[in-house]
């Protein structure tokens, strides 16, 4: 299923503050003059969760080059998103939003079907499930790019190279 706002390339990206893993808030108004790599993704700790973060982690220095902060999303709550980035050393900043709120201003949130296992220990209730996805923000808080559905391997190289074409 697809999300049901797509967001519209040259627009203003959605304002938003939400706590990160130190319980910090995070502001997207307070981040102009910087580009600005938000991507959403399902879990902390998960597989394809895991090697996207190290993946954008392990460009920390060529981002900066850029002048480009990377900040990941789900709807995990700070905690797990600690343990999360002490666990695998993360350089990205990640940010919680346990009620989705955010999640539905960017439209990447989607209802999936529950498994044979799932259904039965959810009563077959659909759930909500946060679609990966990438949105760049350039130095003026205008989306320059959205990204949905995309694969986890090898995205933060393709994030690295929209940016470097951003002028």
């Amino acid at each position: 299923m697809s999300p049901q706002v797509v967001l519209q390339v040259g627009t203003d990206a959605p304002h938003f503050e939400l706590a990160d893993a130190d319980m910090q808030m995070f502001s997207l108004d307070k981040q102009r003059g910087k580009n600005i790599v938000l991507y959403f993704y399902p879990k902390d700790g998960t597989p394809g969760c895991t090697m996207e973060a190290n993946e954008f982690s392990d460009h920390e220095a060529e981002f900066a080059r850029f002048n480009t902060i990377v900040v990941g999303i789900s709807r995990d709550d700070c905690i797990s998103h600690a343990s999360f980035r002490d666990k695998y050393g993360l350089a990205v900043q990640l940010l919680a939003d346990p009620d989705g709120h955010v999640c539905r201003k960017y439209g990447v949130l989607y209802e999936k079907e529950a498994s044979p296992e799932q259904a039965r220990s959810v009563d077959g209730h659909k759930k909500l499930a946060i679609q990966r996805s990438t949105f760049v923000i350039d130095r003026q808080g205008k989306l320059r790019h959205a990204l949905y559905g995309v694969h986890a391997h090898g995205h933060a190289q393709e994030i690295i190279k929209l940016i470097k074409e951003m002028k």
